[in-house]
C-alpha cells in the first residue's frame, strides 16, 4: 500500500507507529491534541513487565521485553529502560492465593517467577521493604522505563526518519467517503489520509462512535506522586495483590508511586484541574508507600497529579483494522497497562496500517467482543 497515513495520539502507542512507518519510508502525520506523552503514557507508572498478564497479552509483552533490551541503540536515546524484576507483595496471608495464581500462570506461559515465602528472602532482593508481607512474587525479566523519555524517543526517531508530528491539533472527526477514511478533520481543517490510526487513548470513543464501532470504556482516575530524589533503595517495581498499589524508584533517585483507581465523573474532557487527586487519594497512596517502604516516611514530596486509565471491559485493548471501514485501524482500550507494549503495538499498528494483517497473535482483540461479552467488568491487577 502507498498513500498518506494518519496517526490520532502522541503517546507511546501513536509515536511508536509513526516511528515503524517513517522507517519504512511511509508518509506519516501525526497529530495530538495536547503535547507528546501529556496523558497515559506521560503520567503512568512505565513498568515494563510480562508478569500478571492476560494469557491473551503475554506473547505480546514477551516481544514487547525482547524488543526494549535493545531500544536505546535503536532510537539512539536514552529511555531509562532497567531489567531488575517486578516484585508483587501479599499484604496479608488473604492475599497470598492471588499471588500465587500469578505465579502458576506465569511459569505457564514459559516465564521465570519465584514465590518467595520467606521475608528473608524477599529482603535479599529488595531490603527496603518492610517486614510486614505475608509473600511476594518476583519475576526477574520485568523493569521499568521512563515513560516522557521513551514516548519523545519514538517521536525524534519518527521525525528523523521522516514523519510529521504536530501537537496542539485536536482531530474533531474522521472524514470518510462511501466506505473508505479520506482523512481526519481539524479545527484548521481536514487533512487528507488513506489510513487513520485511532491511538487516542480515552477520547478514541469519540472518534469512533459516528462510524459506527462502539469502544466501551471505563474511564477510571488514578492518582500518583512522585518524592524529592533519595540514597538509592529499591531497583524493582512493587506491585500488591489488588492493584491498589504500584511503585518504583526513578534512575534519578525519585520515587514514582500510585494507588488504585476509582471513577471518573468529570464529563468527556480532561483539564489540569479535573485530573488532579483528591486530598484522601493522596493519603492513600502515601499510607500504601510508608507501609512498603518504611524509610519513604521522611521523603518530601516533589509532585502530585493522577491519570486517567481506557479501561475496557476485560481490561485487554482493541488491536484491529475493521473490515466495515476501508482505511480505520484502532490501538485503543490499553486499561493501564500498554506502555510496556509500546514497541510491539507501534509494530502491529503499522502492519494494520500498511498491509492489514500482523503475523502478532492479535484475534483476542477484536473490537466485535464487546458485543456478546458477559458477567461483570475485570479488575486491574497493576497498572503500569
Amino acid at each position: 500500500m502507498s498513500g498518506k497515513i494518519v496517526i490520532i495520539g502522541g503517546g507511546i502507542s501513536g509515536c511508536a507507529t509513526a516511528y515503524e512507518l517513517a522507517r519504512n519510508g511511509i508518509a506519516v502525520t501525526l497529530l495530538e491534541r495536547g503535547d507528546l506523552h501529556s496523558m497515559a503514557s506521560g503520567w503512568t507508572l512505565a513498568g515494563v513487565r510480562q508478569s500478571g498478564r492476560h494469557p491473551a497479552e503475554l506473547p505480546l509483552a514477551a516481544a514487547a521485553v525482547a524488543r526494549w533490551s535493545d531500544l536505546n541503540d535503536e532510537l539512539e536515546a536514552d529511555t531509562e529502560y532497567r531489567r531488575h524484576g517486578n516484585l508483587r507483595m501479599a499484604l496479608t496471608e488473604s492475599d497470598v492465593p492471588k499471588i500465587k495464581e500469578v505465579v502458576e500462570e506465569t511459569k505457564a506461559a514459559g516465564i521465570e517467577i519465584t514465590y518467595l515465602d520467606s521475608i528473608a528472602d524477599i529482603h535479599a532482593i529488595a531490603p527496603a521493604l518492610t517486614s510486614d508481607i505475608a509473600g511476594a512474587s518476583f519475576c526477574p525479566s520485568d523493569g521499568h522505563a521512563n515513560p516522557a523519555k521513551s514516548v519523545q524517543a519514538f517521536a525524534n526517531a519518527a521525525i528523523r526518519q521522516g514523519a510529521y508530528i504536530r501537537t496542539g491539533v485536536e482531530v474533531l472527526r474522521i472524514v470518510t467517503e462511501g466506505e473508505r477514511v479520506t482523512g481526519v478533520e481539524t479545527a484548521d481543517g481536514v487533512v487528507g489520509a488513506d489510513v487513520v490510526v485511532v491511538a487516542a487513548g480515552i477520547y478514541s470513543p469519540l472518534l469512533l462512535k459516528p462510524l459506527g464501532y462502539d469502544l466501551p470504556l471505563d474511564i477510571r482516575h488514578v492518582p500518583a506522586i512522585q518524592t524529592v530524589p533519595a540514597p538509592p533503595m529499591l531497583d524493582q517495581v512493587l506491585g500488591v495483590a489488588a492493584g491498589t498499589f504500584a511503585g518504583r524508584q526513578q534512575v534519578d533517585g525519585r520515587f514514582r508511586l500510585t494507588a488504585g483507581s476509582s471513577p471518573w465523573n468529570a464529563g468527556d474532557r480532561h483539564d489540569p484541574f479535573n485530573v488532579q487527586p483528591t486530598l484522601a487519594q493522596v493519603q492513600e497512596t502515601l499510607a500504601f508507600s510508608i507501609r512498603a517502604i518504611p524509610a519513604l516516611e521522611k521523603l518530601r514530596l516533589a509532585q502530585v497529579w493522577g491519570g486517567l486509565l481506557d479501561q475496557t471491559p476485560d481490561a485487554l485493548p482493541v488491536l484491529q483494522r475493521p473490515s466495515g471501514l476501508e482505511g480505520l485501524v484502532i490501538g485503543a482500550g490499553f486499561s493501564g497497562h500498554g506502555f510496556c507494549l509500546g514497541p510491539i503495538t507501534g509494530q502491529i499498528l503499522a502492519d494494520l496500517a500498511v498491509h492489514g494483517s500482523t503475523e502478532l497473535p492479535i484475534d483476542p482483540f477484536r473490537i466485535e467482543r464487546f458485543a456478546t461479552r458477559t458477567g461483570n467488568p475485570e479488575a486491574l491487577t497493576l497498572h503500569g
